[in-house]
């Protein structure tokens, strides 16, 4: 097999297997292309050299993870130009013969190649060694083990890449978590038939950089490994309000799977009011398992928690949760309730949700009804609550408070 052909077969790299893995099979292909004894990837550091990656035919003289001092062993000096990339029998090269390695483990044959990433630092080495002299080796073998170098360095690249990003990531949701955001937006949730105020969906907003909508912030928080602190901090914002908000309402507030597995919301709730307190899934919330996620949010509804889906209808994993949660609210998303009043299949859809709703004991609360004719048509089919630009904007707590002051007087 050619260098060509043998670099074609490995960067067909299958769907899902990881940087490392794929790594894995660069260094076994090589090894075993080279007939050699070990391969390894060593990444030069400020103190220390590492092997990061180890391939070997039996049990092998070193492992992932083992360091060397920097100038021990063949790396630097093949990196520096004092040994050759090539050494088909160590006994023939005297610097080779004087390093204790080449005896003790010992090292017949060497073949070592620098693997340069694409800014042109230098990352380390990409090594095989024999335990015996092989006079086979020859320049072409030099050059296969440079192609393989260029594949292991793409592949370190994307590694470093999404490291930095998402260092990048945490450093921003950080800061937000140390400062003074997010806002809460307070958006009401009235009876449909007679208008009385019963609720408020809780909503976070960011007025930092870069301008972006709250949940791809809620998503860069899931990535950087702080997408519960980020909702936490959201929902302990939110549930402040609850003092100052007329007492007969209640507060829905957005809630991941991941935060409920946690266990962090059980300190924050429980000693507040539960018959105020509503619990959001939303349609976008990848549930794996429907049983612990029921079990963990039991606590919670048997203290008098209600449990909310929101979005439903917008995709079929809103129709899941609603299957195997039994929520105690189904919020219709606005792609069903906008228009609803001139579009049959909107009103057919709307109409089996809130059937459904009545045979399981939930009620229905409508959101993102914008038009007095969607508000009619929607109180015509039976919806219980609804939310909306028609009767209030998401608004800071003392703007939601003196809309609530205005329409009562």
């Amino acid at each position: 097999m050619t260098a060509a052909q043998l670099a074609d077969l490995i960067a067909l790299r299958p769907q899902g297997i990881s940087d490392s893995s794929y790594i894995d099979r660069v260094l076994r292909a090589l090894r075993t292309h080279l007939g050699m004894d070990v391969a390894f990837i060593a990444q030069f550091r400020v103190d220390d050299r590492v092997f990061t990656h180890v391939d070997a035919e039996g049990p092998a003289p070193i492992n992932p993870g083992d360091t060397l001092a920097p100038q021990a062993g063949y790396c630097q000096r093949v990196v520096d130009g004092l040994l050759p990339e090539l050494i088909a029998d160590t006994s023939l090269c005297p610097l080779a013969m004087e390093l204790p390695e080449t005896t003790a483990i010992p090292i017949g044959a060497h073949l070592s190649v620098p693997i340069w990433l694409g800014d042109g630092r230098l990352y380390g080495t990409l090594c095989c060694f024999g335990y015996v002299a092989d006079e086979t080796l020859s320049e072409r073998d030099v050059q296969v083990m440079r192609v393989f170098a260029d594949l292991i360095a793409d592949q370190l690249d994307s590694e470093l890449k999404r490291v930095r990003d998402r260092v990048q990531k945490h450093r921003r949701i950080s800061e937000i978590l140390a400062g003074d955001q997010p806002t809460i937006v307070y958006q009401p949730i009235l009876a449909s038939q007679t208008l009385e105020l019963c609720g408020w969906e809780c909503l976070a907003r960011f007025n930092t950089q870069p301008q972006r909508s709250p949940d791809k912030w809620f998503l860069e928080a899931a990535e950087a490994g702080l997408g519960v602190d980020l909702e936490l901090r959201a929902i302990q914002l939110a549930v402040k309000a609850l003092a100052d908000l007329p007492g007969h309402t209640y507060l829905a507030l957005n809630c991941s799977p991941q935060l409920v597995y946690s266990g962090r919301l059980t300190p924050l709730l429980q000693n507040l009011p539960p018959r105020r307190l509503v619990l959001e899934i939303t349609e976008h919330a990848a549930v794996a398992d429907y049983v612990r996620l029921e079990q963990a949010l039991a606590p919670f509804r048997q203290r008098g928690v209600r449990l909310s889906i929101d979005d439903t209808g917008a995709g079929y994993a809103s129709m899941r949760h609603i299957l195997e949660l039994s929520p105690d609210i189904i919020k219709l998303d606005m792609s069903i309730t906008q228009g609803v009043d001139n579009d049959f299949k909107r009103r057919a859809l709307a109409s089996s949700l809130i059937a459904f709703a009545r045979e399981t004991g939930s009620s229905v609360v409508a959101e993102g009804v914008e038009t007095q004719q969607e508000l009619e048509t929607l109180r015509a089919l039976g919806v219980h609550k609804i939310q909306g630009y028609l009767l209030g904007r998401p608004q800071p707590l003392a703007q939601a408070l003196e809309a609530v002051r205005a329409k009562a007087g």
